[in-house]
């Protein structure tokens, strides 16, 4: 006796065409409500030209100094972006290494660590970098406890995340390394690692796109970022709708740049791996 099994069936005509009107009417539902917020905003005065004049338009008084504000916060914002990504890159993977290899007489020290810092909202890992730091003597700029508190919040995540990599790669992959001879130190840093990152880009990726949000935090130890500037031109302009969704524009255009870069890297290392197989298999 023969069962014909389907898993997936190709959706058929009604099927199409309920999914096309339910696509319609979410579309009209969301234009909707995007029209009934702009009449709002239009009857409240938030669509004037006075509102949005020095942000979009070059010939009014302020606008060059309003974008040379956000230009000096948005600098700073990609400064402590990007030291905290290499910091917590670097710092997580140490970690991620360290519990792997240690033995398990000192091994609860690496994981005490990473529960208590993955356990700390990183607006506290931030306060108390800037706030208990200099009791101990440590004077910073405000930029350095910001970093500091960034990255002991997204260190331990991303050592997670390398650790998770690495024991979801086959056993095979260590074995055979150890069978040609290499070392255990070898074997993750040429072996197990660049296969981990390389399988968890995606979760990496979304990692980074969160630190950079996260620098916003920045304003309870008053660093100057992209968003105190905002509220420094919001006081001065009395227009925050306009800035706020400039602000918010600003960081989808930066963690969309992110993410396509992620996504072209990701491309040359998967045709990078493919090239390197097709040559070994001409070899052999």
């Amino acid at each position: 006796m023969t069962t014909n099994s389907v898993l997936y069936e190709t959706p058929g005509p009604q099927a199409k065409r309920r999914s096309l009107i339910g696509s319609a009417v979410v579309g009209l539902a969301l234009a909707g409500v995007l029209a009934w917020v702009l009449v709002r905003l239009g009857t409240q005065g938030q669509l004037t030209a006075e509102k949005w004049g020095p942000v979009l338009n070059p010939a009014d008084g302020t606008f060059t100094a309003l974008w040379s504000l956000l230009g000096r916060g948005l600098a700073n914002t990609a400064a402590a972006a990007a030291l905290a990504m290499v910091f917590s890159l670097v710092i997580g993977t140490l970690l991620a290494v360290t519990r792997l290899v240690s033995a398990p007489w000192y091994r609860w020290i690496v994981v005490g660590v990473v529960e208590v810092l993955r356990g700390v909202p990183v607006v506290i890992a931030i306060f108390f970098a800037a706030r208990v730091l200099p009791e101990f003597g440590l004077q910073l700029p405000t930029l350095w406890f910001l970093v500091i508190g960034l990255t002991a919040y997204n260190s331990v995540i991303i050592a997670e995340i390398v650790r998770a990599g690495i024991l979801a790669l086959p056993k095979g992959q260590s074995e055979a390394a150890y069978a040609i001879g290499l070392r255990r130190g070898q074997v993750l840093t040429t072996v197990l690692l660049p296969q981990a990152f390389r399988a968890m880009m995606p979760a990496l990726i979304s990692q980074l796109v969160v630190i950079v949000k996260d620098t916003s935090l920045g304003f309870i130890i008053a660093y100057v970022d992209v968003l105190r500037q905002a509220q420094v031109i919001i006081q001065n302009l009395n227009n925050p709708i306009q800035m706020f969704f400039v602000v918010g524009v600003l960081f989808i255009v930066i963690n969309y740049a992110l993410s396509r870069v992620a996504t072209y890297t990701e491309r040359r290392l998967s045709r990078g791996r493919k090239g390197s197989t097709v040559v070994t298999a001409e070899v052999d």
